[in-house]
């Protein structure tokens, strides 16, 4: 017992040791002189809130030896601390969602004299509360609340500082500190402060390297005119940034790197420096210390989509053993009886139409023109015809005396022999008027009269049950599922592409640069469009470079967990075009939206994104691998794009089956007992065959399955578990799998079906470390 105490207090004091150590080794990597400059947001929550004198404040007091100010970021000798200030201008939503990705402390500003006017509405305006609802969304970093035009009683600065923190309390995390800052020795201590604060970071932020460019340039293409090498200067953060990986423009795309050049810091710690001679020595900020060059062996493929190989899904010729099967197959088919009169002749016998008849013999009836009916025995006076059809084995086939036994529905439908459509158009109207209260159901469609339903809904199918009925997921893919890829192991395959990062932080320095070094990225075959389009936004936002993961810059297909923003009315349809904004991404997307059923395989497809809870949203989208915050926006004419939703990744499955469900509604006209006569969910009596082996409901909780149909105007008698009331509605619920809709990227926006073909690329992993 002494023993093995002694050896879990030897373990307790181990890991208390290794704790210790990683805390104080991010402490010093987090404020040392290898560090980067660490990113302070301001951003106000009002538009009376005066940024600009706030910036100014700030950096002059960093940068104490100076006597102005040229650049945002600035090293401090006193506070041994180097900081870039950014200012989030209030009413751009965009340039405030860039900022805060980048962010290391949001400082919110509040203006006090807001609480002091009536005529103001308090600290928060309407821009302010929507932007806070989007930065918790994306995953807030450190916060911090500065107060600014506060009085100069020390009674009334206090008392105002406590109303502005109750107010805010609500939309505020409850960590973040409240500063006052008017004067030279309030921002002093807030500056101490903010230099010994341990700061948090998104965590879908920490898994990538990333760069917040300082300056921007542009080399042109030598071999193509269209495109050139856009240069991004700044600061490694977060991880080691390998020059063989994927880089991720924010707003422009992936593209591969040509070569990293290390510099000379441009704002050292350990060297005191005159604002003269940092502004002289421009020559030896630029100054390249090493360059780093891609190893072909190792880079990453700039891979977006899978090429497919249009002869996989060519069919060979069969052989003569193949045939030879095939005609020993179709000889063994079951064969179905024929009752016809006794003298008829096999040219008059092919004319009569059984009792049994369903409409699956009809629609082979073409395909069996050849096969010849042959003459087996008499019956009772008739002659038995036997011929090759294709018959279900479980159907029960009746006699000529049960049907005169069944109930009155023969002469059901006499009076509705010669109605035209405007007739049954109008009685339609008439009977859902009266069930107009169950009418609601979202999924209920009405069956057209002038196209058939077997047409019409072809590609529908019904399931027995929909939690427990299984759906082959390869069956019947897209044409897009040919150019995407999926993982055969996607948990594994994360795991190996985040251990390869921790390889990169620890591996060989000429490949990759170190976090905290200047650096100078040269991105090779960028649109000369899209390198315009960045300059012109630069000036408001900043241009943001992350490292890609293995696997990142290849399509698939994502779901994401969406809500729908409680502020936006608009109704959200699916496939409806989107802005997604997903950590440093942002694309355009027409996603599907389903139900997330957790008891099975097959989720429900949904018309519409509804208010008050999670759906999940299907897009082609380039793989990403979670955890990643979803911000969707929906673009506007002449305006700011507005919140729609929020979410998150879920998961990365071309598998997973989306079914839209359809819902054929029918009345009974007749009923005895068991046995009803329904019309109006068809208006055909190939239709009623056709969908014969589909099982029937009511919204009063009966099941039932359609006997034969009645008439030429789609009326059917049917049979159910219990007695149906005249006044229940007859359904059959008809499901067909749903696919996301194409990006802009394919070239097909048009779905069409290789059952063989379209085959998505896998992914295969080795077992990761």
């Amino acid at each position: 017992m002494r023993f093995s105490y002694n050896v879990s207090g030897i373990l307790e004091i181990l890991v208390r040791d290794e704790k210790r150590a990683a805390l104080l080794k991010e402490k010093r990597a987090s404020s040392g002189s290898s560090c980067p400059p660490r990113v302070i947001v301001l951003f106000g929550l009002s538009d009376s809130v005066d940024l600009n004198s706030l910036a100014r404040d700030l950096l002059t007091l960093s940068a104490a030896d100076c006597s102005e100010v040229v650049m945002n970021t600035v090293a401090s000798p006193a506070f041994r601390l180097r900081t870039t200030v950014l200012q989030a201008h209030h009413g751009d939503l965009l340039s405030c969602m860039e900022m805060a990705k980048v962010a290391d402390l949001i400082a919110f500003v509040v203006s006090a004299s807001s609480l002091c006017n009536e005529s103001e509405k308090g600290p928060i305006d309407s821009f302010g509360s929507e932007c806070l609802s989007v930065l918790r969304a994306m995953g807030l970093p450190s916060t911090s609340l500065l107060i600014r035009d506060v009085p100069n009683d020390m009674k009334r600065r206090q008392e105002l500082k406590k109303v502005c923190s109750s107010f805010t309390a609500s939309e505020l995390p409850e960590d973040c500190k409240v500063y006052l800052a008017d004067t030279k020795e309030e921002l002093h201590k807030f500056m101490w402060l903010f230099k010994e604060q341990h700061l948090s970071a998104p965590h879908w932020r920490i898994q990538r390297p990333y760069l917040m460019s300082h300056e921007m340039d542009v080399e042109p293409d030598v071999d193509d005119s269209g495109k050139c090498s856009l240069i991004l200067s700044g600061y490694v953060r977060a991880h080691n940034f390998s020059v063989n990986q994927l880089v991720h423009v924010s707003g422009a795309g992936d593209f591969q790197l040509s070569k990293i050049e290390v510099l000379k810091d441009p704002f050292p710690l350990n060297e005191k420096r005159k604002c003269d001679s940092m502004e002289s020595d421009d020559s030896h900020a630029g100054q390249v210390i090493r360059t780093l060059f891609p190893d072909p062996m190792k880079a990453e493929p700039s891979v977006a989509e899978n090429v497919p190989d249009p002869l996989a899904g060519e069919q060979t010729w069969p052989t003569e053993a193949e045939m030879a099967e095939a005609d020993a197959t179709s000889k063994e088919r079951k064969l179905k009886k024929k009752i016809v009169p006794s003298g008829t002749s096999d040219y008059q016998a092919a004319w009569i139409i059984g009792d049994t008849d369903d409409d699956d013999d009809e629609s082979e009836s073409s395909d069996d023109e050849g096969d010849g009916m042959v003459l087996d025995k008499r019956k009772n006076g008739f002659l038995v015809l036997e011929e090759y059809a294709h018959s279900d084995p479980d159907e029960e086939h009746s006699d000529i005396k049960d049907f005169e036994d069944e109930t009155e529905t023969d002469m059901v439908m006499a009076d509705d022999e010669n109605w035209t459509s405007d007739q049954i158009k109008a009685e339609i109207l008439k009977v859902k008027q009266e069930h107009a209260e169950d009418e609601e159901f979202p999924d209920e469609v009405d069956t057209p009269i002038d196209v058939p339903a077997r047409k019409r809904f072809a590609k529908y199918r019904g399931l027995k049950s929909f939690r427990t009925s299984s759906w082959d997921p390869k069956e019947s893919l897209p044409q897009e599922y040919a150019r995407i890829f999926a993982f055969d192991n996607f948990r594994r395959t994360q795991k190996s592409a985040l251990s390869k990062v921790l390889d990169t932080d620890q591996g060989n320095l000429g490949e990759s640069a170190s976090i905290g070094s200047y650096v100078r990225l040269h991105i090779k075959q960028v649109q000369k469009d899209v390198v315009s389009q960045l300059c012109n936004q630069s000036a408001r936002l900043p241009v943001v470079a992350s490292g890609l993961l293995q696997h990142e810059s290849k399509m698939s297909v994502l779901h994401f967990s969406i809500k729908k923003y409680d502020s936006y009315e608009a109704p959200i349809k699916s496939k409806e075009s989107l802005i997604f904004h997903v950590g440093f991404r942002q694309f355009v997307a027409r996603p599907v939206f389903s139900s997330d059923n957790m008891n099975s395989d097959q989720h429900k497809m949904e018309r519409f994104l509804h208010p008050g809870r999670f759906s999940v949203a299907s897009v082609y989208a380039p793989i990403s691998f979670p955890p990643l915050p979803l911000i969707v926006l929906k673009s506007r004419e002449g305006v700011e794009p507005a919140i729609a939703a929020f979410g998150s990744l879920r998961s990365v499955d071309p598998d997973r089956i989306i079914l839209k469900k359809i819902i054929l509604s029918g009345y009974p006209q007749r009923v005895s007992k068991l046995k009803a006569s329904v019309r109006f969910m068809f208006h055909n009596p190939d239709d009623v065959r056709w969908f014969k082996p589909v099982e029937l409901w009511t919204k009063r909780g009966r099941r039932g399955r359609i006997k034969e149909p009645v008439g030429t105007h789609g009326a059917m008698k049917c049979l159910f578990n219990g007695v149906v009331q005249q006044h229940d509605t007859v359904c059959m619920s008809l499901y067909k799998r749903g696919f996301a809709m194409a990006l802009s990227s394919f070239e097909s926006k048009e779905l069409f079906i290789y059952p063989k073909m379209c085959k998505y690329q896998s992914i295969e992993m080795q077992q990761a470390p």
